[in-house]
């Protein structure tokens, strides 16, 4: 069982995130900057006292997931953009992760966006200690394919553990035999479908500007100074969450390149972008949720 102050973490984190999410959506306007955006949010994040648990990502259209800006980056929102936003808070290292999909300006998209959110609150409504996620799986895959799109398959939920993102239950998006892992209560996870009107999956893009430290002997290795105490102060500030190449430039000297030689010393993990895998169009919608004895609790809404 989770004690009661960490579970006041994980709802404090939860509102924040949130929070954040819904202040960051009335920013996604045509001609917006995606760097201008993101820097707020996460602004937003720390004025509400938490901190970022991950860059703010803004995936647009057939990128399902990890795309951050850079410190310079020109990007603008486009109208017609069918955009993911996914937002996370933490406090003492204890997570909310939550993320919504609009479309800008236009009215092209409501289905898709309809199936991942409807597929949610499905999922949720089944959510509960020993529940077979099988069934979870079903339940989001049958809700989205009613609006005649797919889940895409290989992106799922995740449980979340302090400063740990991803922490090794998988929430399944499609109807799949799991590993006999059930969610047990106290339990914390997110679940995020995923619909798409392409083929239902996603494969590795380009670089997305999201990295994180990884806890490895090889830092004991790097040879030049400098480089090694840009790890260790990258290390010290985010410890194993994902922070962002904008967070990078504000840390350390130098960051382009110590981010390109920590990454060959495979101290740094470097995310890729998650495009559909035929450039279909993508919608997403994620709560975290606590699992109590006899279902689940939403942290992230506002």
């Amino acid at each position: 069982m989770i004690n009661e102050e960490i579970l006041a973490y994980y709802k404090e984190a939860g509102r924040i995130a949130g929070e954040a999410r819904e202040y960051g959506l009335s920013l996604l306007k045509a001609g917006a900057l995606y760097k201008d955006i993101a820097d707020k949010i996460e602004e937003k994040i720390i004025s509400l006292g938490g901190k970022v648990a991950f860059p703010v990502n803004i995936s647009a259209n057939h990128i399902a997931a990890h795309y951050t800006p850079t410190h310079d980056d020109t990007t603008t929102v486009q109208r017609g953009d069918l955009i993911k936003l996914d937002v996370g808070a933490h406090i003492n290292g204890y997570i909310g992760d939550t993320a919504s999909t609009i479309e800008i300006e236009t009215d092209n998209h409501t289905d898709i966006i309809k199936a991942s959110a409807e597929a949610l609150q499905a999922a949720i409504e089944l959510m509960k200690p020993d529940v077979d996620l099988h069934l979870i799986g079903k339940a989001i895959e049958d809700t989205i394919t009613s609006y005649d799109f797919t889940p895409i398959e290989n992106l799922t939920g995740h449980s979340l553990k302090q400063y740990t993102l991803h922490a090794g239950l998988s929430i399944p998006n499609t109807p799949r035999a799991a590993d006999n892992s059930r969610p047990q209560e106290g339990d914390i996870v997110a679940i995020e479908p995923f619909a798409t009107d392409g083929s239902g999956r996603v494969t590795s893009g380009a670089g997305s500007n999201i990295y994180c430290c990884q806890e490895s002997l090889r830092a004991r290795f790097i040879r030049d100074n400098r480089t090694k105490q840009a790890f260790h102060a990258l290390y010290r500030t985010y410890k194993t969450l994902p922070f962002s190449e904008r967070a990078a430039h504000r840390t350390i000297a130098n960051s382009s390149i110590n981010l390109k030689r920590l990454s060959m010393y495979g101290v740094l993990h470097h995310y890729p972008q998650l495009p559909e895998i035929n450039n279909g169009l993508v919608s997403q919608k994620e709560h975290t949720v606590i699992i109590t004895h006899d279902g689940c609790t939403i942290t992230t809404n506002p």
